[in-house]
């Protein structure tokens, strides 16, 4: 990696207007395999599941040899090749609804270049901040990693623990179908997720690569599912990834101070991603 500067990219805006159409919220709900109604105008959009919206749009002659937008249009052109999504926070602050027009101002706030025992990592956060006729409806700070690869002999790292067994459980089976559905909803090329000889030839992964916003909206998901109570504020990390060769479990359980503990568990039993959300009142 060259040692380059890029603190002039701290402050870098760009603002995106959508609409909360209602397509998108009936897809993922089937690709989560939900029994849900189908949404009508009005109609609350799910926690995190605005990540449905306000996707780039990049020309084909603009993406690179991963299938991402080539870097240096909003996010700096770092020269390391895995980009991965390394968690982030959500504050829920009102909700987004069916038809309503939406916008999003994005902000650079911070580029942190790290060397670590896997080599050079630069960590990127942007916030976010998505409006609607009411106003600020969601505050978000996304950390993006760009990294090395890992070196051939490097033994792979040891992800912590899970924090219990957990009073709620669902199995997922991450297979190609799932993972190239999400991708397409969310128009994301990064041939990691679908691509298996680019992942596995090219990246060096063992198989797909489960998408970091998927498992973290899979973590909102099952809290959905057994809470009553939407999440006001939820803080998630990514500690290692999945694939797409084996189950992993979600798991979690209220904490009893008004939030909820819920993490990914691989099939090792090592921790994937873990995340807390604080509780409002009902739904």
């Amino acid at each position: 990696m060259t040692e380059t500067d890029f603190s002039a990219w701290v402050g870098r805006r760009e603002t995106r207007a959508d609409m909360i159409a209602p397509g998108p919220v009936t897809r993922l709900a089937a690709t989560f395999d939900r029994d849900d109604p189908p949404p009508k105008a009005g109609d609350a959009l799910p926690p995190g599941w605005h990540w449905l919206y306000f996707l780039g749009a990049s020309r084909q002659s603009l993406l690179g040899a991963d299938g991402h937008t080539t870097r240096g249009e909003f996010l700096p052109p770092v020269d390391l090749p895995r980009r991965m999504w390394a968690g982030g926070r959500i504050g829920f602050h009102a909700d987004l609804r069916i038809g309503e027009p939406v916008e999003r101002e994005s902000e650079i706030v911070s580029i942190t270049p790290k060397r670590g025992r896997a080599g050079a990592l630069v960590f990127i956060t942007v916030r976010h901040r998505v409006s609607g006729p009411a106003g600020l409806a969601v505050e978000e700070e996304h950390d993006i990693v760009f990294r090395e690869p890992p070196r051939p002999d490097a033994p792979p790292p040891i992800p912590p623990r899970p924090p219990g067994d957990g009073a709620w459980e669902r199995i997922v089976h991450p297979d190609p179908v799932l993972l190239f559905r999400f991708s397409a909803l969310t128009f994301n090329g990064h041939r990691i997720h679908y691509d298996h000889p680019y992942a596995t030839g090219v990246e060096g992964y063992p198989g797909l690569v489960v998408h970091g916003p998927l498992i973290a909206l899979l973590l909102l998901d099952l809290l959905r599912r057994r809470s009553p109570s939407r999440p006001t504020f939820f803080d998630y990390r990514a500690y290692a990834p999945l694939f797409d060769d084996a189950p992993f479990a979600l798991r979690g359980a209220p904490s009893g101070d008004g939030a909820a503990t819920l993490w990914a568990a691989r099939p090792d039993g090592g921790l994937a991603m873990q995340g807390t959300a604080t509780l409002g009142d009902g739904a």
